[in-house]
């Protein structure tokens, strides 16, 4: 069964069907095959039980925002701010480009909206300082991946929509290790430019210019402070934070920077909606998919045979990873967080997983197969937004895939690095 499934799956997507038509139509066919006594009205039920679920309300609204702000002006006061610190250090474009999509991760949760935005300004930037094209563009890429970490991350909504954990706990944890991860690309990024003498800006910023950078990018900057303030205090739910967001990006864009009219909203939803649409689609075919899956029994064959009896945590952490990291090189990250996660997530609470860590590694594991070939999602968004060869931009990626798995690893190992802030504020911050 599962080979039909796989066969369909990755048939339609050579053919060129996009991912929503192979995961609607592989369940149906594996379903009339192997268990025609099911009626296909529970599949039809099964794609309205993965859209019922209050905390998915949060995409739409987080998506919303996002566009707004990336057809304004913040990605560029963030990029402006940031560079005035550290554009005149060596390699201090490359750092500028990682904190750019660390800061711009907290306003887009998307590691494609990400690449667009962040990467169309600073690939310039990257080859007028004597990076190559085939540096530049991986790194934003990879650099994009920190968008998944850093609040507020879709992939941690959809793992908390699986799974039943706190949103609010999911985005505080999700902070220090997308940090650590910012802090290995610059150390990296310092000592590449070192070795092939790669030099920052000309100009070092004066403090009275950093002072204006950073007064044109105080309010962009407040976006994660309201987000993150909000949910850690309790003040709001995370679903709330991001009606909040959609407020605030509204505000900020038409009315104080005035950098889009309000005639242009309907055009930006619009855009918007079309992406909700898609991630919806996605979520009612993956929890199809799923049901299948469970159905047929192939979850539990899997986790014995590969698991055991008593697996020790590090262990089912190990494989979790693995196989998370493997599935995303293939399939969207969504429809991966949707299929798998039902398979490995009691196993690992068994085995005394916490709940929290296991959602940030999995997010983890989600970014960096976004950008690992073969079929990354963000290296096809890097084709078509910088017009670049497929080739040349896989090329480059792997110096920056074995720094993110160097640091799964180190999660992995130590994973209270994740559940830190346990030490510091109340669970289940804001609800949800």
């Amino acid at each position: 069964m599962i080979w039909l499934l796989l066969v369909i799956l990755f048939g339609l997507l050579l053919i060129g069907y996009p991912m929503m038509v192979p995961m609607i139509v592989a369940p149906l066919v594996v379903m009339w095959v192997y268990f025609p006594e099911v009626d296909p009205v529970v599949l039809v039920q099964q794609y309205y039980a993965g859209l019922d679920s209050f905390v998915l309300l949060a995409v739409p609204m987080f998506i919303f925002a996002a566009d707004i702000m990336s057809a304004g002006k913040t990605s560029q006061r963030l990029l402006d701010f940031i560079g005035s610190f550290l554009g005149h250090l060596r390699g201090g474009y490359a750092i500028t480009t990682a904190a750019a999509c660390t800061l711009f991760g907290s306003i887009s949760g998307s590691t494609q909206a990400t690449v667009a935005a962040v990467g169309t300004p600073m690939r310039k930037k990257l080859l007028e300082s004597g990076y190559k094209e085939k540096q530049a563009i991986p790194l934003i890429i990879n650099a994009s991946d920190l968008a998944l970490m850093i609040p507020p991350s879709l992939a941690m909504i959809m793992y908390a929509v699986v799974t039943g954990t706190s949103v609010g706990e999911l985005f505080i944890a999700g902070i220090l290790p997308g940090i650590i991860i910012f802090l290995m690309f610059s150390v990296y990024s310092y000592l590449l430019a070192k070795h092939q003498n790669l030099v920052g800006s000309d100009h070092k910023a004066t403090w009275q210019e950093r002072l204006y950078a950073f007064r044109k990018a105080l309010l962009p900057l407040g976006f994660p402070i309201l987000i993150i303030g909000g949910i850690y205090s309790g003040f709001f739910s995370p679903t709330e934070a991001a009606a909040v967001s959609v407020a605030y990006a509204f505000i900020l864009e038409v009315f104080v920077f005035k950098t889009i009219k309000i005639k242009g909203i309907p055009r930006i939803a619009e855009s918007s909606a079309i992406v909700t649409a898609a991630v919806f689609i996605l979520v009612a075919a993956g929890t199809s998919m799923s049901w299948i899956l469970s159905y047929a029994k192939l979850p539990s064959g899997i986790i014995a045979s590969v698991f055991g009896s008593e697996p020790s945590a590090t262990y089912v952490l190990i494989v979790v990873a693995v196989a998370f990291f493997i599935g995303c090189m293939f399939v969207d990250p969504l429809v991966v967080i949707l299929i798998l996660t039902p398979i490995f997530f009691p196993v690992a609470e068994t085995a005394g997983v916490d709940p929290i860590a296991l959602g940030v590694i999995i997010t983890l594991q989600a970014a960096i197969g976004s950008a690992t070939p073969p079929f990354g999602v963000d290296i096809f968004t890097a084709v078509a937004v910088f017009n670049r060869p497929y080739a040349e931009i896989v090329k480059g990626t792997w110096p920056y895939i074995l720094i993110l798995l160097a640091a799964s690893a180190l999660f992995i190992i130590f994973p209270d690095i994740i559940t830190i802030y346990q030490e510091f504020m109340p669970a289940n911050p804001g609800g949800d």
